[in-house]
């Protein structure tokens, strides 16, 4: 298997200049805005499940 795949940009503020952090796996810091945050796979969505939360269709 491959290594993991880093984050491309900061959810915060957009910038690319990430670092690993030292808080362990998956943390990483942003060093244009100073914020730390970490990411975790949660797991596949089952084929045809949808993350809405009202149940409607989508037109």
């Amino acid at each position: 298997m491959s290594e993991r795949a880093a984050p491309f940009h900061c959810p915060y503020c957009g910038d690319e200049d990430l670092r690993p952090n030292e808080q362990g796996h998956g943390a990483w810091e942003c060093r244009a805005c100073g914020r730390a945050f970490q990411l975790k796979f949660l797991g596949l969505l089952a084929p045809g499940t949808s993350s809405d939360s009202d149940g409607g269709e989508e037109i």
